[in-house]
This record gives structure tokens, C-alpha cells and sequence, in this order.
């Protein structure tokens, strides 16, 4: 099952964009507190085509601010194909121009440095504390898979929306619905493995 494909151009993308305006409200060197656990109330809904996981993602991060949209209208606003959605900007574009606060930051390293990851819990902390998921761009190959999945690599998007800071683990839910698994925790650490060489909106 193909759910997206990405254009080989993002793929040499190393830049953190920016939304006008979000950066001076978050910087990076401010201090964030996490929670010793917290998940956002969210709408979910399973993707309605192969390749509709961006519209899907989109859709349940956006239910947290209670915005609802169908997928059909985010697909058209993210520009989805039937090849899937390209490029994890066009997430970000979608989302702040919905709610502000996004901006798009790229994992280009596999595996991601240290100050990648730093920044990666930094992000979810952050945006879970105020109620804004994180669109997640991965790349799960059959030897790193979440629950589920089946035996090849998937190319997809997802939301994260909780984390756990004592167990380090993070709180998804997957528009594909592999195996039946909508939602469920993964491991930081594994997250951070899937990601790279794509990256997420925050």
C-alpha cells in the first residue's frame, strides 16, 4: 500500500522555514516545562484513499483547535495527487494558514544529530502544552516499523498529539490504520528514527 511518494527536490531541503511571526513567539533557546504526561483531545478519522495520510494528519491536528475540515478540502489546499502529498511544507502552509503557530522544520540527517533530536522533544513538548499536534513526515522501512505496519517500507504522515516525559515516549494517531492500530504510544526514540530524512510541522 503506496501512501505517499516524495519529490526527490524536498529531500535536499536542510532549512528550517519559518512562519513570520511564529519563531519570536518560541524561540529555540527558551526554556520549555514538560508535563510528566499529556494528550491532546483530538478528532480522528482513517485516511479515505491510499494516499490522503497528509489530508488525514492535517485534519486531526487541526481538530484540536477545533477547526474541521474534510479531507477532500485539505487535499485540495495541501495540492495531494494520487502520488501523495510532496513536501512536509505544504503541511505547514495548510496549518498555520488555518491556526498560525506552524512552521516546518526538516530532519535532513539519518540518523538525526543530537540537536536534532534535542529540538524534535523541545517541539512536541511545546506544542502539545498548547494544544497543537505535530504533523509528523516519516519514513518506516520493514526493519522500523510501529505497530501494524505491514512488511515494506511506507511512506506516510501522522500526528503525534501527547507525550509521556517519564517513559520518553510519544502518543500518535495514524490515519492509516494498519492492524487496527488508530492510536497508540511509541517510543521517542523510535520516532526520531522515523522522521529523517523528512521532517515535521511544529
Amino acid at each position: 500500500m503506496r501512501i505517499r511518494v516524495l519529490a526527490a527536490a524536498a529531500a535536499a531541503l536542510v532549512s528550517v522555514v519559518a512562519v513570520p511571526g511564529v519563531a519570536a513567539a518560541n524561540p529555540a533557546s527558551a526554556p520549555v516545562q514538560a508535563l510528566s504526561q499529556k494528550v491532546l483531545n483530538v478528532t480522528y478519522q482513517v485516511q479515505q484513499t491510499g494516499y490522503w495520510c497528509g489530508p488525514a494528519a492535517v485534519r486531526i491536528a487541526l481538530s484540536a483547535r477545533g477547526v474541521l475540515r474534510s479531507q477532500a478540502t485539505l487535499a485540495s489546499q495541501l495540492g495531494t495527487t494520487t502520488n501523495g502529498t510532496d513536501w512536509i511544507g505544504q503541511v505547514t502552509r495548510v496549518l498555520s494558514g488555518a491556526v498560525g503557530w506552524y512552521e516546518t522544520k526538516e530532519m535532513p540527517n539519518d540518523p538525526p544529530t543530537q540537536a536534532q533530536r534535542d529540538l524534535l522533544w523541545r517541539d512536541i513538548v511545546l506544542n502539545i502544552n498548547n494544544n497543537y499536534p505535530i504533523v509528523a513526515n516519516i519514513v518506516a522501512p520493514a526493519n522500523n516499523h510501529p505497530p501494524g505496519y505491514p512488511n515494506y517500507t511506507i511512506y506516510h504522515y501522522f500526528t503525534v498529539i501527547g507525550y509521556d516525559d517519564v517513559a520518553k515516549t510519544v502518543y500518535i494517531a495514524d490515519p492509516a490504520n494498519f492492524g487496527g492500530y488508530q492510536k497508540y504510544w511509541l517510543t521517542f526514540n523510535q520516532l526520531a528514527t522515523l522522521i529523517p530524512p523528512k521532517g515535521y510541522s511544529a
